[in-house]
């Protein structure tokens, strides 16, 4: 789960990291309010989950607070990367002499949380890594002690020679370290950490992804969710108990289990096609799921073929059948379908979709292979 620059904030706030003082406002009257609270120049930040904000125009710097309420009128409402802006972040425009990055991913390979660190900040740690990767440093942290004060400060010093700049570098990492783990966190970062003219270490933006999987124990984080700023068919799966990421492609897939989900749009790929999702119905046997993963993956326009991938263990592939035919009856499909299904079940669900006009199919390279055929009007490797 994503959660919002602002929101980001008051955690890392919360844990005593030296952020300039801001607040959130839904409409510009609120956001000249708060400039004129601050009573200097600000910065008005677009608050959407997506990347690029500032190259869009969701960042834009106001002198007064009725510049601030011109700003924001035109920023509030505007689409960045398909999500509506709703609310814009008013916070202090701190002067900047120099600015670094710091961030914390959880890495599955060395299954520990790992820093990233760089003197480059202000800019895509992607991009400091394709270009410059030896300005990054990266340190695994055992969780059993933490980030201990000489880790903290050796990754102070490969961003400031200074010694007092690294010690509050340090402090600020093992503050952003203690949210990172008390919060569930997957992904911290504070980009850029700012040096001022007068030599404060302070955070200029802040960005946190949160483990799904944390939610049920931390309700009070799990309230951050903002559906407004996701995704509609996310959260439309996720309200469905559907495990669903879209991506870009034009075969819509529905399949039973991540493992098998993964394996089919390697297959896609292979094949020459786009998967246009990611979808696992689980191993329930509930046909009301088929209904919902139809719903959504049809109503992304860009989907020109759907491919049903069900291999049935726990989950029974008649009510899959019978979930496509209720499904298609209560919206008949404008793109074709092709079905593999295979396993508990099978004889029974093969006559379920004779009957009802469809046909399947057993093997999954000739499934993925005609589907991508279909979606790309034949243009398959």
């Amino acid at each position: 789960m994503n959660i919002h620059e602002y929101q980001a904030k008051e955690i890392l706030r919360g844990f005593g990291v030296p952020i300039p003082p801001g607040d959130v406002a839904t409409t510009p009257a609120e956001a000249e309010q708060i400039a004129r609270r601050i009573g200097r120049t600000v910065v008005v930040k677009a608050q959407v989950h997506a990347g690029g904000r500032g190259k869009a125009g969701g960042v834009k710097l106001a002198k007064t607070p009725e510049e601030a309420r011109d700003v924001a009128s035109k920023i509030l409402g505007m689409q960045i990367k398909g999500l509506t802006v709703q609310k814009v972040l008013v916070t202090d425009a701190a002067e900047i002499a120099a600015e670094a990055y710091v961030g914390i991913i959880l890495d599955r390979a060395s299954k520990k949380p790992v820093f990233m660190v760089s003197p480059a900040g202000g800019i895509d740690i992607e991009e400091v890594a394709a270009k410059t990767p030896e300005k990054i440093m990266r340190l695994p942290i055992d969780t059993r002690y933490g980030l201990m004060p000489f880790q903290a400060m050796e990754l102070g010093f490969f961003l400031y020679p200074e010694a007092a700049k690294a010690r509050a570098a340090a402090k600020i990492m093992k503050q952003l370290y203690d949210a990172f783990m008390a919060n569930g966190a997957s992904l911290a970062e504070i980009n850029p950490l700012v040096v001022t003219p007068n030599g404060e270490v302070i955070a200029l933006d802040a960005k946190m992804s949160i483990d799904d999987n944390e939610l049920d124990r931390l309700p009070k984080i799990a309230a951050l969710r903002d559906e407004s700023a996701e995704e509609p068919s996310e959260v439309q799966a996720r309200n469905a108990n559907l495990t669903f990421i879209k991506l870009d492609g034009n075969v819509g897939c529905v399949v039973n289990g991540a493992g098998l989900a993964m394996a089919t749009m390697d297959l896609v790929k292979y094949y020459g096609g786009e998967p246009a999702n990611f979808l696992d119905i689980g191993g329930s046997s509930n046909p009301e799921k088929v209904v919902n993963a139809l719903k959504i993956i049809t109503a992304d326009p860009s989907v020109k073929a759907i491919l049903f991938n069900i291999f049935g263990g726990i989950t029974r592939t008649d009510d899959v059948a019978n979930g496509i035919v209720t499904a298609t009856k209560q919206n008949p499909l404008k793109v074709p379908i092709v079905i593999r299904l295979t396993g508990t079940n099978e004889e029974i669900a093969v006559k379920i979709l004779t009957e009802n006009g469809f046909s399947a199919m057993t093997d999954m390279d000739d499934a993925v292979q005609r589907a991508v055929q279909l979606a790309t009007g034949g243009k398959a490797a």
